[in-house]
């Protein structure tokens, strides 16, 4: 096994990676911005090294600065956690250029799924259903026009290189295509130095549906389920669960081998996510691949008693899967809150500050994700995120009653967060019996529970 792993992020998801890292007896660097110098994953890893200055494409974006640091630690290989340089092909290639072991899938996953456009293209060669759109990604408004009259409106344009919500609009006629076209056009310039737009069909009252992957080098596939993340809002996920309580043994069996079978496609090694769009007719449509550990992968873990960090680690250093699919069992329900430093009634504002108290809550089956404490400062420049609250219960109901419980013991004052939003959506009539699509917050949250100025 690894004898030394770098982990090249910060936060929650670092300290995540470096408590697994340590229950496996691997000892771990963690690299951190000027920013970051008292953050607690800089205290719990085995090394820490300064990467930069605060702003992110000086320090955590800075591919030269975080090969430096593995080199000069002896690292054998680099856990990318998410977001920054998780997906990026330049990090798994300058990692074999320098003998490491980089812990995330090979550099061709992720470009070919991490452009929608030829996402799409192969999911269509293999077979997997797929939201009616464009063939191919443009950047011409009027050839995108042309394209959404095809279709049918309403429409949805997606940055092709994108993700996060970024160089996404809902078009719902042809008078505000051109306008909202070029916006979309121009954020995905911005974000991802590409300009390049895809055109599908907008999918209404879907659920947001994504089936956790695990393949080792031996040709070995399994899925851990699903994850139900249709709490959206701006295509930001907020309350995530697991499993998702109206698909049936059939039909989750069914999107289930259409998720081995998109990832087959493509050869795909270690931990991913695929994604699909779920109508209310219970038809489904593959609408990309997360070629990463994903945010809300603690609902999974609940539910199969499976870390997945851990399998991450061990497929990347070459071990085969120790599960065929037949030993995997869902049991219970697990619920995720991301909790995070920003104010709802002022259009979820960030709210970064010092941290005067807190206290996290305990007690069975609640498992905290954070790196807070009282007298930490949450710094401007990063996400928002400032922890994930999750529960587990024997079914649903038990474990929505557990969330509410454990967000009541909560405690976090000198900032302003989302918790008492989250607790809106815990106590709505519609979340309870479960009447929830991707819509759900905008429409029965921030329209009738809350005075929430959006803008």
């Amino acid at each position: 096994m690894f004898k030394k792993i770098l982990v090249a992020n910060r936060g929650e998801i670092a300290l995540r990676i470096i408590r697994t890292c340590k229950e496996m007896g691997i000892k771990t660097v963690a690299v951190y911005s000027e920013a970051d110098t008292d953050s607690v994953h800089v205290h719990f890893a085995d090394e820490a090294i300064c990467i930069g200055p605060a702003p992110s494409k000086k320090s955590y974006l800075n591919l030269n600065h975080i090969i430096s640091a593995a080199l000069v630690t002896g690292c054998e290989a680099i856990h990318p956690g998410y977001g920054f340089l998780s997906e990026n092909p330049a990090l798994v290639d300058a990692c074999e250029s320098n003998g490491i072991r980089f812990i995330g899938p090979y550099k061709e996953h992720i470009e070919k799924m991490g452009n929608k456009a030829e996402a799409r293209k192969t999911m269509i060669e293999a077979g997997v259903p797929v939201v009616p759109g464009s063939k191919n990604a443009t950047n011409e408004a009027i050839e995108a026009l042309g394209i959404a009259e095809e279709i049918g409106f309403p429409v949805m344009v997606k940055a092709a290189s994108g993700g996060g919500g970024r160089g996404m609009r809902v078009i719902h006629n042809r008078d505000e295509f051109i306008n909202k076209f070029n916006m979309a056009k121009s954020e995905s310039s911005t974000a991802f130095n590409d300009d390049a737009m895809y055109v599908e069909k907008f999918i209404e009252e879907p659920r947001h549906i994504e089936f956790q992957i695990l393949a080792d080098t031996f040709g070995n596939i399994i899925h851990l389920g699903e994850r139900d993340c249709s709490l959206q809002r701006r295509n930001q996920k907020v309350l995530e669960e697991a499993p998702c309580q109206i698909i049936s043994e059939e039909l989750r069996n069914k999107m289930g081998q259409m998720a081995l079978r998109a990832a087959k496609a493509v050869g795909y090694v270690n931990a991913g996510t695929i994604e699909f769009l779920l109508d209310k007719h219970h038809n489904f449509y593959f609408i990309e691949m997360n070629t990463r550990i994903q945010v809300e992968h603690p609902i999974t873990e609940m539910v199969t008693g499976i870390d997945l960090i851990r399998e991450q680690i061990k497929i990347a250093y070459g071990e085969k899967l120790n599960r065929t699919q037949e030993e995997i069992k869902i049991q219970g329900h697990a619920i995720e809150c991301r909790i995070n430093a920003e104010n709802p009634l002022e259009n979820f504002r960030p709210c970064p500050g010092e941290i005067e108290g807190y206290l996290s809550p305990g007690g069975y089956q609640v498992r905290l994700d954070s790196h807070i404490y009282s007298g930490y400062t949450v710094p401007p420049t990063y996400d928002s995120m400032i922890g994930k609250l999750i529960v587990w219960g024997k079914n649903r109901t038990e474990a929505i009653q557990r969330m509410k419980r454990a967000l009541d013991e909560t405690v976090v004052t000198g900032i302003l967060t989302n918790i008492d939003f989250q607790k809106t959506i815990l106590n709505n009539d519609k979340f309870l019996i479960n009447q929830i699509d991707t819509s759900f917050i905008e429409r029965e949250i921030l329209s009738n529970s809350l005075n929430v100025k959006e803008g």
